[in-house]
């Protein structure tokens, strides 16, 4: 491993970075309960993630891949918790080793396919997003580049990936829940 420059520090854990978002998500989620919790769940279903217009020029060539990461703010999801009980289980795990939005840095993140880049508009489909989410990034899906070699472990998730295709949330990590 490279040696870290002694002008060039890594920020401590706890620094305060911020970001601004890049744009929204429009979908037809307007609450997390009924929410697919994953894009499996969310096969077919389309929205649109609409960028800032100083953008225009960051999208050329996007439209030639079919997905897209899309990394977002989950801005409506309850405060973080270090111990979470997921939707797939029912029992409480590392809030880490789960896909929970009430994590230390509520981000998101979804692969989507992306049907069409019109100005700073993407149409796109498998949409498991509340509309109004603030969007932070988006990167172009690789498979190359994205899916890992080699043997791949799931941990407490073996066994219950299938039901992620028909799972929706209910309202035990939205900001607002009693």
């Amino acid at each position: 491993m490279p040696a870290m420059s002694a002008t060039r520090r890594a920020p401590r854990a706890g620094a305060r970075i911020s970001y601004r978002a890049i744009g929204v998500v429009r979908s037809p989620w307007s609450e997390s309960a009924g929410t697919p919790i994953q894009p499996p769940a969310a096969r077919g279903v389309r929205g649109k993630v609409i960028l800032t217009l100083q953008l225009a020029p960051a999208l050329a060539d996007l439209a030639g891949f079919s997905h897209i990461i899309l990394l977002y703010h989950c801005q409506r999801a309850a405060p973080p918790s270090l111990l979470v009980t997921p939707y797939l289980d029912d029992s409480p795990h590392g809030v880490l080793a789960t896909r929970s939005p009430a994590r230390p840095n509520p981000i998101g993140l979804s692969v989507l396919r992306l049907l069409a880049v019109a100005g700073t508009t993407l149409e796109v489909e498998d949409v498991d997003i509340l509309d109004g989410t603030p969007v932070l990034d988006l990167k172009p899906f690789v498979p190359a580049f994205d899916v890992p070699d080699g043997e791949v472990r799931i941990g407490w998730l073996t066994g219950r990936v299938s039901a992620a295709a028909r799972a929706t949330a209910d309202r035990r990590f939205a900001k607002d829940a009693s």
